[in-house]
């Protein structure tokens, strides 16, 4: 019975955290998109272009978010 009661609670959790994750990749999606539009009108060069393409074949992996700390150097 308490198995029971745990796989309910442990799946009620992760599923919580799937619907909030969603929820805020949706709300992240609206807020970015006009920021994307302004950013891509003022890519003249093509810049953005050529950074999306070169980090499209990388993996996130664990340390992901660290990625972009590369464009620093």
């Amino acid at each position: 019975m308490q198995t029971l009661i745990v796989q309910v609670a442990t799946t009620f959790v992760g599923d919580a955290t799937a619907l909030v994750n969603g929820f805020g990749r949706i709300v992240t999606h609206i807020v970015m998109a006009p920021i994307e539009r302004i950013a891509n009108a003022c890519d003249v060069a093509g810049v953005l272009q050529m950074r999306r393409a070169r980090h499209s074949h990388r993996r996130g992996g664990g340390f992901g978010c660290l990625r972009f700390l590369s464009e620093l150097t």
